[in-house]
């Protein structure tokens, strides 16, 4: 990721936090590009507690996010999201498309879809489509993606910085939301193009995945959905969806999954 970015733009400040390596990758990070601002945490902050110290150590007018596992297209297509923030005042945040890495190099993000105020479900726009530009026009989004997503600062100076009560999976959601909530807009912008490494198996259940997935819908809900539309929320995530990985969990032998989303429900509640 770090040699995808062009190592002689004075304009570009490069960061990379280190969020609680075991091999103190910091300091080999620090060694191997010494024009990079290496910041190390000695305790895994997650995601959004990575991240927000890396807003910390930054002192640009534009905060590029961007996962260690992917790679620019082109570095100089990064002015394009700059441009796009720049075009008008009430963008506040604007997404590039993502594209996986492997095979014919697949859509993963152009935009999506809102998530639905019971089912808290949406769809990632184009995921898995063939790239042959059939959405190469910018348009506004309602969620951004966390492996590559622009911002302006004077938005967090507004919305605040990354909720760190999540550890892993739906920050960027609920960022989304409190960004719009202040009154900014979230673009997909495909002029400029990121590859994202993430493996195919990602999708894969384990026991860490399940236990925050559970947990964290929860929270997203008690945090963004509004009135009695929230209780119809948590009994459908509940008594609908848990309830179903529960039986597929049991019957299947995954124990260690189903305890993962008992123990995901119950830290919720006693929370």
């Amino acid at each position: 990721m770090i040699e995808s970015l062009p190592a002689d733009d004075n304009s570009l400040e490069v960061i990379v936090v280190d969020n609680a390596s075991t091999n103190d990758e910091a300091t080999e990070i620090a060694q191997r590009y010494p024009y990079v601002t290496v910041v190390r945490s000695d305790r895994n902050l997650g995601f959004a507690g990575g991240n927000n110290l890396g807003i910390k150590a930054a002192h640009g007018k534009y905060l590029f996010f961007l996962n260690n596992d992917t790679l620019i297209h082109q570095p100089s297509d990064i002015q394009h999201l700059i441009n796009r923030l720049e075009s008008d005042e009430k963008i506040g945040m604007v997404c590039p498309k993502i594209r996986f890495t492997w095979g014919d190099k697949p859509i993963q993000y152009a935009g999506c879809t809102p998530l639905s105020p019971i089912t808290l479900r949406n769809q990632s726009i184009g995921f898995g489509e063939e790239d042959r530009g059939q959405y190469d026009t910018a348009c506004p989004t309602p969620y951004a993606h966390g492996a590559a997503m622009m911002l302006k600062r004077e938005v967090i100076e507004k919305a605040g910085i990354m909720p760190e009560c999540y550890f892993l999976y739906y920050e960027e959601l609920d960022w989304s939301e409190m960004i719009r909530r202040a009154g900014y807009e979230i673009w997909y912008d495909p002029a400029c193009t990121v590859f994202h490494k993430e493996s195919q198996t990602t999708g894969q259940a384990s026991p860490l995945k399940t236990y925050y997935i559970t947990r964290n819908r929860l929270i997203f809900a008690q945090r963004n959905i509004q009135g009695g539309t929230k209780y119809l929320t948590y009994a459908y995530l509940v008594s609908v969806v848990a309830t179903r990985d529960l039986v597929k969990y049991i019957f299947t032998g995954k124990f260690n999954l189903a305890g993962a989303v008992i123990k995901g429900i119950t830290n919720f509640i006693i929370q």
